[in-house]
């Protein structure tokens, strides 16, 4: 069953982008829907995880780490538009990321938290964490409405070299509404984390105020610092090696050798992790790095297009086993309470908080970084909730013993596949409209 399983999914892996390329559904609906049918069948009884179960849930863990990391691999490489901490300009163009990131996010946080508190009667630590865990929008789950990959937002007739902090993207409607979800998916996994943090901390015993003050100190400050200098070090030295070394047996883009993306990933994520940063934007951080060694070299399609291959199958295997999983019991704990959580939370509170924080004081739409008000509610309803969501739960549930776990679970696995429906449904309408905008100027 298992090799079935597996040459199905890469069957469905090549086939279905391409077969659904002109229909408003998604290839993570018609494999969700796919798990979803073959759950109700006897073929999948090995293949169902029970979430009570430790090992069940370590093996989720695992498996969605994995996909997200590949995924914001992915997510780095294919960013056009360069960050430089020491070119403060380069910041502003950034702007309605760090509004979703520094106003929607924790507005969404405290929601969620709240509505899992006083509305489902979830304890107060296993609400924080559904609103922690429920926050970000998903990098696997949102190739429909993120950027086309490396060189996609920069003309053909762009110089190859520009300084580093000179953006020579192009500026549309539909290229800036991918560019913010892009560069949120890409930053927002990692600072969700913090609040996971601070649900566990709650549960072991510590004040909320308390535990605030060390999830600030200890969760915030120190980790995302050492996870985004571990890696941009990790991204530059390998960015050195595979553009200017001068043994051509050492130089990767010689050999047109994309595996030292999936190295990259791998070792970003694991030194982060050994230093005690946050691994998920040690990741992102080390895709940049690299991105800005050459930002035009083909060599950056060729590691993104092995990456999003592996993004695809890993994505594939998830959505298939959680649609075997809703219709095996995984959803036991839901009432129509938690339903409405699920369902706000993707029509109302994530558009809302999003309206909000950008369209206070909005950068012009003109400008690289700037939103009209047809991409302001197109980013702000695309905050797509997937594999993420289940990654943060299940690494909370390993930690500690939080009451009203199943509940959790049941709320966040019916809230990520309302989102899929909802989300790979509307992607290539929404998106095909804001593409016949016609170009703006190139920002510099």
């Amino acid at each position: 069953m298992l090799y079935l399983l597996g040459g199905t999914v890469l069957l469905l892996a090549v086939a279905l982008p391409a077969l659904l390329r002109r229909w408003a559904v998604s290839p993570a609906i018609v494999l969700l829907l796919t798990g979803l049918g073959l759950g109700f069948t006897p073929l999948t009884d090995s293949l169902v995880v029970y979430v009570p179960e430790d090992t069940d849930r370590l093996v989720i863990e695992h498996v969605t780490e994995l996909t997200v990391i590949v995924a914001l691999m992915g997510v780095g490489l294919a960013i056009d538009r360069p960050l430089d901490l020491l070119h403060p300009s380069t910041w502003r163009r950034w702007s309605p990321t760090w509004r979703l990131l520094g106003v929607a996010m924790p507005v969404t946080i405290g929601l969620v938290a709240l509505l899992g508190w006083s509305f489902v009667g979830l304890a107060p630590a296993t609400a924080l964490l559904l609103g922690a865990a429920l926050s970000p929008t998903d990098p696997v789950l949102a190739s429909d409405v993120q950027v086309g990959g490396p060189g996609s937002s920069i003309a053909d007739d762009e110089p190859d070299e520009v300084p580093y902090s000179t953006d020579p993207t192009t500026v549309t409607e539909a290229g800036e509404v991918r560019f913010a979800l892009t560069s949120e998916a890409g930053l927002n996994d990692g600072l969700a984390f913090p609040f996971v943090h601070l649900a566990v901390i709650v549960l072991a015993g510590g004040s909320f105020w308390a535990g605030f003050g060390e999830m600030v100190g200890l969760y915030v400050v120190v980790e995302i610092v050492v996870g985004v200098l571990v890696g941009v070090l990790v991204g530059r030295g390998l960015g050195r090696i595979a553009f200017r070394s001068t043994r051509e047996t050492v130089r990767t883009t010689a050999q047109s050798e994309p595996l030292i993306a999936l190295a990259a990933l791998l070792t970003a994520y694991g030194a982060a992790e050994l230093a005690h940063g946050y691994g998920f934007l040690a990741v992102f951080a080390c895709a940049t790095a690299l991105r800005s060694a050459e930002r035009r070299h083909d060599y950056h399609r060729v590691m993104h297009d092995v990456v999003q291959r592996l993004e695809r199958l890993l994505t594939l295997v998830v959505l298939l086993l959680l649609g075997i999983a809703l219709s095996s019991g995984l959803l036991r704990a839901l009432d129509w309470r938690g339903a409405a959580v699920g369902v706000v939370l993707v029509l109302v509170l994530r558009p809302a908080s999003s309206w909000l924080a950008l369209s206070v004081r909005p950068r012009s739409d003109p400008l690289a970084g700037g939103l009209g008000t047809r991409g302001r509610l197109a980013v702000s309803f695309f905050g797509i909730r997937g594999v993420g969501s289940l990654y943060y739960v299940a690494w909370a549930t390993n930690e500690a013993a939080f009451a009203d776990a199943e509940a959790a679970w049941s709320i966040v696995a019916f809230t990520v596949a309302f989102s899929v429906v909802v989300h790979g449904i509307a992607a290539t309408p929404v998106m095909s409209r804001l593409e016949d905008e016609p170009s703006g100027a190139a920002a510099r």
